[in-house]
């Protein structure tokens, strides 16, 4: 984004709050204050330094006032932009500004959701539309199911081509302790699976569970002098196409591409120079589209692209090492897990599926129906 230096600002820290089916009685703000916490002792700072503070959850209202309350904090700059998924990659950029301005000199970027406890209906916002809901589409996969049946009718990408985008997600997860499924899954339990909507069964698509996290931001300078190495903020981009899919401009090509190429350009460094890849995987069609629109493959030949395990452990490409949205964990807003991951491999914290020698990273984040798209493209002291 104009304006923004290359590598002044990093993510110190980064942290889970607990996953999957969370303890009765917790909340989104709970959620929020204990990934907040785990991410201050991930990097050794503590409350009392946080003057910054970014946020977003469909569950609450005023989640900023809530959890600066919840905190005890009163922070000089405040941020709560929602624009679905991608929120938390906005957020990296509005954060990376505050800091290069003075404006605060500790972030935290934070989320919270219970969705799998209170149900996907109570914890999501419902909004009328009078050109799709007097069709009555079951909304976010109609919406996503259009955008994959054009790419299918477009470019003959098959069924079986996006089942590979779960298989390796799957993959990644038997790797990761915290992943909620722990199954092996192949290609025909995908094409088998309990259809949704065409042409998308139900293994097509993101878990439902609960949780959240945080990541702390400072400036480059003082990062030097905390408690794990500084993972820098070389590139971030972002746009926003439309708000319902019956407005979207083309259903093959989203607003990754505009903002793909402003990252690439703020971090110099092309699509074959990125070691690891976090996209949002919502459905099995989000990382295909992802990969052509970054720059990984030529559009129409994402599908082929992910065949034959390219982008599963063994593969050329690491694509989502945590198992995504469709194997790991989904709480409703997804990209602030695409940074925890992008972080922790980029300081070789992981285990059974880190990427050997990885320096770079993107985190991709998608919002609403393929609406808001946001990229960060982060790097170790390596890259500066």
């Amino acid at each position: 984004m104009a304006g923004l230096v290359r590598g002044a600002a990093a993510i110190v820290g980064a942290a889970e709050s607990d996953l999957g089916q969370v303890a009765d009685g917790l909340n989104p703000i709970d959620l929020m204050a204990q990934g907040t916490a785990r991410a201050l002792a991930d990097c050794g700072l503590t409350l009392a330094d946080v003057d910054g503070l970014f946020c977003a959850t469909t569950q609450v209202r005023t989640s900023g006032l809530s959890l600066a309350e919840y905190l005890g904090i009163s922070p000089a700059y405040i941020d709560t932009t929602i624009l679905g998924g991608s929120s938390f990659e906005f957020h990296v950029a509005h954060a990376a500004a505050a800091l290069q301005l003075g404006l605060c000199r500790v972030a935290i970027i934070a989320y919270g959701s219970t969705q799998r406890t209170v149900g996907r209906r109570q914890a999501s916002v419902r909004e009328i539309n009078p050109y799709e809901t007097p069709f009555r589409p079951f909304l976010p996969s109609t919406a996503y199911a259009l955008a994959a049946s054009r790419h299918m009718h477009q470019f003959g990408t098959t069924r079986e081509e996006l089942a590979e985008v779960a298989v390796a997600a799957r993959q990644w997860a038997l790797l990761n302790p915290a992943a909620w499924e722990k199954k092996p899954l192949t290609v025909p339990e995908v094409l088998g699976a309990r259809m949704i909507s065409y042409p998308f069964t139900v293994r097509d698509i993101c878990l439902v569970t609960d949780g959240g996290g945080a990541i702390v931001m400072t400036a480059a300078e003082r990062a030097k002098d905390l408690a794990k190495p500084p993972v820098y903020v070389l590139g971030c981009g972002a746009a926003i196409t439309h708000a319902n899919i019956s407005s979207m401009p083309d259903l093959t090509r989203t607003g990754a591409l505009a903002a793909g190429r402003q990252a690439y350009a703020m971090a110099a460094l092309a699509a074959a120079e990125i070691d690891v890849v976090e996209l949002y995987d919502a459905f099995t069609i989000n990382t295909i589209l992802f990969l052509e629109d970054l720059g990984f493959c030529p559009k129409g030949e994402g599908g082929r692209f992910v065949a034959g395990g390219h982008i599963a452990p063994g593969g050329g490409l690491p694509v989502n090492t945590n198992g995504g949205g469709l194997s790991y964990c989904h709480p409703g807003m997804y990209g602030l897990f695409l940074l925890i991951e992008a972080v922790r491999q980029l300081r070789g914290e992981c285990g059974a599926r880190q990427v050997p020698d990885a320096n770079t990273a993107i985190a991709h984040g998608n919002g609403g129906v393929l609406s808001s798209q946001a990229t960060v493209i982060l790097g170790t002291a390596a890259t500066l």
